[in-house]
């Protein structure tokens, strides 16, 4: 299965439109959304545009009500988003995934938790590292904020990552 990362988005809904008709051309069929998806409209526009599974974890500079999400009778309209809080672990195949938005929660994250990867996302800045055989990945930002818009393409079969640069697509 092919899975898109995405973080960062900051109510850019130009560029999260672009990334989604590509994800919707090349058969993506979950994403992972690191946060800072921002306002409840750039939320909306996610749920409604991607029919998948979207695993949502809360970034730092949300300003949609966290009850949108959470309450039964409210959150009928995101069936497909499956939210963590401020940090989240799942198993999609046979691999263990966690996510938060910001790197501090790493740590905890993985004196909880057995990871074979932790995706993550706030500094912007696409990334990978290894810490105690777990793979750490920052997809970047898709909003294009300090650096360019960038996301992470996950093959679930083979555990292969590739960076996509939202320009080049």
């Amino acid at each position: 299965m092919k899975i898109a990362i995405i973080s960062d988005i900051h109510d850019n809904l130009v560029n999260l439109e672009k990334c989604l008709k590509w994800c919707k051309e090349n058969k993506i069929e979950e994403i992972i959304c690191c946060g800072d998806v921002t306002n409840s409209e750039t939320l909306k526009f996610l749920s409604a545009n991607f029919k998948g599974i979207i695993y949502l974890i809360r970034g730092n500079a949300e300003i949609y009500d966290e009850d949108e999400i959470t309450l039964p009778r409210r959150a009928t309209k995101y069936k497909n988003i499956k939210y963590y809080g401020r940090a989240g672990c799942f198993k999609i195949d046979k691999i263990n995934i966690c996510i938060c938005h910001e790197p501090f929660f790493i740590d905890d994250i993985l004196d909880k938790n057995k990871c074979d990867i932790v995706f993550y996302g706030h500094t912007h800045k696409p990334w990978e590292s290894l810490k105690n055989g777990t793979k750490l990945i920052n997809p970047g930002t898709l909003s294009g904020t300090f650096q360019k818009a960038t996301f992470a393409v996950l093959n679930s079969e083979n555990s292969d990552m590739e960076l996509k640069i939202l320009e080049n697509i």
